[in-house]
């Protein structure tokens, strides 16, 4: 079973295209945010990304350039915006094929088999992430800074890597404690924040000043490398 990430913010027709997909025997997997939708493709490794373009905290044209930049993944461009330039700019970004809103559900599937068949059958895996002087393994699950291996524990190793994957991004608290500890979004807690500082203090070569791991105000955190 070929697994497909689907990235909408239209709740309604997200959960169309997702219940087609689905009768089409593909697993389907869902997010209506750009910075969640990394985090996705990054874990789940999919077989195709449908990725539509106006997205909330990171925009489907953003998403494509780094996805490209990690990985061969397939990519589908999805979006109401159809003049040349916009679908000039998603192909040269990477994408394998744009669809224009408003498209009859037959289209669209036939264009999702198409860009499947296309695809090859063995895709690049990111199994490492480097920015400067630090090195996270993700299969290891090593962590060095320098060549000299840093100390985390496994949720600072989570948090860490859930940020770098995302690099530029703004994360917000809430997202953060669901992709690393799994809690519910009305959970209140201080967690992100400890853990956060934690790892500025082995990370950062001023831990008061921070210059990788920044707080955006009202939001959450985001790594700059």
């Amino acid at each position: 079973m070929k697994t497909i990430l689907l990235v909408e913010d239209d709740k309604t027709l997200r959960k169309t295209l997702a219940y087609n997909l689905s009768q089409e025997d593909y697993h389907v997997i869902q997010t209506g945010d750009g910075a969640e939708a990394l985090t996705l493709a990054r874990e789940q490794t999919p077989d195709l990304i449908v990725l539509d373009v106006m997205l909330p905290t990171l925009d489907g044209f953003s998403v494509c350039r780094i996805l490209r930049n990690e990985s061969d993944v397939p990519i589908v461009i999805l979006t109401a915006r159809g003049n040349e330039v916009d679908r000039i700019v998603g192909l040269e970004l990477g994408a394998d094929d744009y669809i224009v809103k408003p498209f009859s559900l037959g289209e669209f599937l036939a264009r999702v088999r198409a860009v499947l068949r296309r695809a090859p059958t063995a895709r690049k895996v990111v199994d490492r992430l480097e920015s400067g002087d630090l090195v996270l393994d993700l299969i290891a699950r090593r962590a060095t800074r320098n060549g000299e291996e840093l100390h985390l524990t496994h949720k600072e190793f989570d948090l860490l890597a859930t940020l770098m994957r995302n690099q530029g991004a703004v994360l917000s608290r809430d997202l953060l404690l669901e992709r690393v500890w799994g809690y519910d979004y009305a959970v209140r807690t201080k967690t992100v924040d400890v853990h956060v500082r934690w790892l500025r203090e082995k990370i950062e070569d001023e831990p008061s000043r921070p210059r990788r791991i920044v707080t955006v105000r009202g939001v959450g955190y985001r790594f700059e490398g």
